[in-house]
């Protein structure tokens, strides 16, 4: 027989066409500065064409004999070397160098807006769960309320937090999910569940209530915790994720899970002059063990989905540019919030079409070296801007002819001719660098 394939999306809708074209759209976009150099530009030309006419007047009336042979020397030389074509290509050519340049490291960076910014971020803020920790939490410690209910062991706290976390999509429902399957315990049936962000769920579970979440959702509850406070809080204190299961309205115990921390680049934003924040739904005790496991010394804890738009804006209140990496739907609005949002490759959608720059891995080497390359792009920028300017600067007296009082000699067209055309080729050639740039090697 033989076997058949199916097409979801073929041509102009296939993932790589959406690639092609998304570096197509950023490399004829402008970034900010070359707005500016724009406005310079529409000066300069006509300011130059005065030079010229004044030249030409000057000389005609003061210079010597043939005087309209000099006049007309000098006005078509100014005209000539003052030719604004290195200026013009001084910020393109490096933009679409330094974009190609990122699209080869599976970095996709949208617009010249975004390159320009990427490279002033001063603080870069993260999403704990999938950024800076694996996403795949495991069950660490199931503790029983003693003397809560004969038959309620830690095998049927696990039962009972599986059977109402196995409707959530939250990474830690399925950790409590795959624990329970791991012993060999069997899920009953839960009916009513249902989620509340951020805090936690709650199902009934063969005839009773069942709630599992955080000390915030307890309190809303008027659920009194007693020492399971205290086995909470040396359990956040190990950078683990504890949370509480009540059983109509009783605290039964704590299922605590804890993630795999990635030491993946941190170390690496921070020697780049960032600093890193890391905004996270856990608890400030489990968050700021986890930071320092990684060297984070910002947290941003206990913050809901919704919230983390608005922590973004608070950091940027402060006056300082802020860059988001995530990965998850919830992530989308502070990822559009941020002055540059960094979506990783495996992440959803969503969060991919609110981003700036999306990254192709799934690893947070991709920021770091997007910031370089940023740096690098925006360093070649000034240096053909500075060159171009230093250009027009010297050549332009020179043309008009200052020098000929004391050496006697006047620029020819043809000169001026070939000295434009070789500025033209110094802004082409330097921004043609940025080839050889290579991503620094980053320890894991």
């Amino acid at each position: 027989m033989r076997s058949i394939s199916r097409k979801n999306k073929v041509g102009k809708d296939t993932a790589l066409a959406n690639i092609i074209r998304m570096v197509q759209d950023a490399q004829g976009s402008k970034v900010p500065i070359q707005r500016v150099v724009d406005v310079v530009s529409g000066y300069f030309t006509p300011a130059v064409m005065i030079l010229a006419v004044i030249g030409f007047v000057v000389w005609y009336v003061f210079g010597p004999e043939p005087a309209l042979t000099y006049a007309l020397i000098v006005g078509v030389t100014t005209l000539i070397i003052a030719c604004p074509c290195a200026l013009g290509m001084a910020t393109p050519m490096s933009l679409t160098t330094g974009i190609g340049l990122g699209a080869q490291n599976g970095i996709l960076i949208r617009s010249g807006d975004a390159l320009q910014m990427a490279a002033r971020l001063q603080y870069i803020v993260m999403d704990k769960t999938g950024m800076i920790t694996r996403g795949k939490p495991e069950v660490t410690d199931v503790i029983a309320e003693a003397g809560f209910e004969a038959g309620i062991n830690e095998d049927e706290l696990l039962r009972l937090a599986a059977a109402v976390e196995r409707s959530s999509e939250h990474p830690l429902a399925s950790a409590i999910v795959e624990g329970t399957k791991a012993r060999g315990l069997a899920l009953p049936e839960t009916a009513s569940f249902q989620a509340i962000p951020g805090h936690g769920v709650e199902a009934d579970v063969a005839g009773r209530r069942v709630l599992l979440g955080n000390a915030k959702l307890m309190a809303d509850r008027g659920i009194a915790l007693g020492r399971l406070e205290a086995e909470a809080r040396r359990l956040a204190d190990d950078g683990k994720t504890p949370m509480y299961l009540a059983i109509d309205g009783t605290a039964a115990g704590i299922v605590a899970a804890a993630d795999t921390v990635k030491a993946d680049s941190i170390a690496a934003l921070k020697r780049l002059g960032l600093e890193v924040v890391m905004i996270t739904g856990d608890n400030r005790r489990t968050a700021e063990a986890i930071g320092r496991q990684v060297g984070i010394d910002r947290v941003l804890a206990d913050v809901l989905p919704q919230d983390k738009a608005h922590n973004v804006q608070s950091l940027q209140l402060e006056g300082r540019s802020v860059g988001m990496v995530g990965d998850g739907i919830n992530d989308a609005p502070a990822l559009a919030q941020s002055d540059v949002g960094f979506a990783i490759g495996t992440g959803t959608d969503v969060a991919i079409a609110a981003s700036d720059v999306p990254l192709i891995s799934g690893s947070l080497r991709g920021v770091v070296t997007a910031i370089e390359i940023s740096k690098a792009t925006m360093g070649n920028v000034y240096q053909n801007l500075f060159g171009a300017f230093v250009y027009n600067s010297l050549g332009i007296p020179v043309a008009l002819g200052l020098l000929y009082p004391f050496t006697g000699l006047l620029l020819s067209p043809l000169l001026a001719a070939l000295a434009m055309s070789f500025s033209s080729v110094t802004v082409i050639t330097n921004a043609n660098r940025l080839r050889r740039w290579k991503a620094k090697e980053v320890a894991p």
